[in-house]
C-alpha cells in the first residue's frame, strides 16, 4: 500500500483542519499518482474537498467511526478491519493513503511506499505526520531536484520501508 503526503519541516502536514499550503505542482503531482487507483481518508479530511464530495476517478473509501455516516459515490467502512477486508479486492500497488493524521497512523504499518512533498519551511500547526527519516526501516530511494513555488522550497521524495 501507498501514501501520499506533504509535510513541512516538522513533518506538520494540518492546521485547523487544512493543508498548511496549497502548492499547485504538489497538486498536480497528487493528482496524477491517484488517478484511477483507489484513495483511503479520514471523514475529516474528506469534509475540505470542494464542496466535501470523494475525488473524481477515483475509488474513495472513507473511515469513519460514525455507523450513519454515508457518502453517494464513496465506499464507508467503520474501522481498521473493516478497512483491511475492503481493500482485499484491490492491488495494494493502487491503494493510496491520503490523510488525515489518525489514518495515516493507523495505516502506516500497512504501507511500503510514501509519496513525500517535503516543504521547506515551517508552519503553524495541529496535526503531524510521523518522522519517516528517525524510522529505521524507512528509506528515501528518489527525490527530486529542489521545487520553487514564489518563495517556497520543496522536493517530491519517495520513501520504501524496507524489509
Amino acid at each position: 500500500m501507498n501514501l501520499i503526503v506533504a509535510v513541512d519541516k516538522n513533518w506538520a502536514i494540518g492546521n485547523n483542519g487544512d493543508l498548511l499550503v496549497r502548492i499547485p505542482a504538489d497538486h498536480k503531482a497528487f493528482r496524477q499518482e491517484t488517478t484511477g487507483k483507489v484513495v483511503v481518508l479520514g471523514r475529516k479530511t474528506l469534509e475540505t474537498f470542494p464542496q466535501g464530495l470523494p475525488l473524481k476517478n477515483r475509488t474513495n473509501i472513507i473511515l469513519s467511526s460514525s455507523r450513519t455516516f454515508l457518502v453517494k459515490d464513496a465506499v464507508v467502512v467503520h474501522d481498521l478491519e473493516e478497512l483491511l477486508e475492503e481493500l482485499r479486492q484491490y492491488d495494494t500497488k493502487d491503494v493510496y493513503v491520503i490523510g488525515g493524521e489518525s489514518v495515516y497512523q493507523q495505516l502506516l504499518p500497512y504501507c511500503d511506499v510514501a509519496h513525500v512533498t517535503k516543504i521547506d519551511h515551517t508552519y503553524s500547526a495541529d496535526s503531524y505526520f510521523p518522522n519517516l527519516d528517525q524510522m529505521p526501516k524507512w528509506k528515501v530511494t528518489a527525490q527530486s531536484d529542489e521545487q520553487t513555488y514564489f518563495d517556497i522550497t520543496y522536493h517530491f521524495i519517495k520513501y520504501e520501508r524496507m524489509l
